[in-house]
């Protein structure tokens, strides 16, 4: 894996609100733009989406990919958003090829887009859409272990100046963002953030010890009132075992009235294997 890779997770906010204006989604828009700012402009980017799982890893791998608009109920402006950056072939096809060499069951997809994981916060980092974009799906068991070793497959990925996004939520409970924000959903949510900063960032525990953290992570504080299906924290699995050592930046966002967290390699510092 080149050293120069970023590899970034993102909490991306509920569905396209973060590019209408919604005031709840201030601070992530901040945040995102802080960010970008701090990346070295990369010559592609590979988006782990929390909205897209397949049986096996697949890869899309069209030149010009359109967008899912993957969520419903919204203002006609919703569905007329565009970022129309091109695909990216070549890396489709390495992807794939590491994936392979893992012993994986990877697919390539010609057809499908990108959703709104990928192009609501691709929107915000790099809004002129001029770089070339790869999404990775996730594999539906959900299987935390098969997350982390997407992410080792991807050490062996050769891709000058290339930037890995995990697109999911830190917090990803549907029902309390919409129920009162009691002091007891406030202290559960904190608590499990707390755990999950601890845990990519603290650079007392092995890479051993933060491994088997993420692989049971259901016994973090409050795991399941936080996640009570996992899809959006998996792409963070995804990202420690690319950059396998602690996050060298975490940044915190209120969104939707929730704690949540995003966190930064600044690239893959081969630490010792776990």
């Amino acid at each position: 894996m080149n050293t120069g890779t970023d590899v970034v997770f993102v909490s991306h906010g509920g569905g396209p609100r973060p590019l209408l204006g919604d005031p709840e989604h201030r601070d992530m828009v901040d945040r995102l733009t802080e960010l970008a700012a701090t990346l070295r402009k990369p010559d592609a980017i590979l988006v782990i989406s929390a909205h897209w799982e397949e049986s096996a890893p697949t890869i899309t791998a069209g030149s010009h990919p359109p967008l899912i608009y993957d969520y419903h109920g919204f203002p006609p402006e919703a569905y007329d958003i565009q970022y129309p950056c091109p695909g990216q072939p070549e890396l489709a096809t390495r992807v794939f090829g590491v994936l392979q060499q893992a012993g994986m069951s990877p697919r390539l997809d010609t057809q499908r887009g990108f959703d709104h994981g990928v192009f609501v916060p691709l929107k915000l980092m790099y809004p002129e859409a001029n770089i070339p974009v790869v999404q990775l799906s996730l594999v539906n068991s959900l299987d935390a272990a098969t997350h982390l070793s997407i992410g080792r497959a991807l050490r062996h990925l050769e891709y000058d100046n290339l930037l890995v996004i995990g697109s999911g939520f830190s917090f990803h409970n549907m029902r309390a963002f919409f129920a009162p924000n009691t002091p007891e959903v406030q202290a559960s949510n904190q608590a499990f953030e707390d755990w999950l900063a601890q845990t990519c960032c603290d650079p007392d525990l092995t890479e051993t010890e933060r491994y088997q953290r993420l692989v049971n992570w259901e016994s973090a504080p409050h795991a399941r009132f936080c996640h009570p299906r996992e899809e959006h924290l998996l792409p963070l699995h995804v990202c420690y075992g690319l950059a396998n050592g602690p996050s060298d930046d975490r940044l915190a966002a209120t969104i939707l009235g929730k704690q949540s967290g995003m966190f930064h390699w600044r690239q893959n510092r081969g630490a010792e294997e776990c």
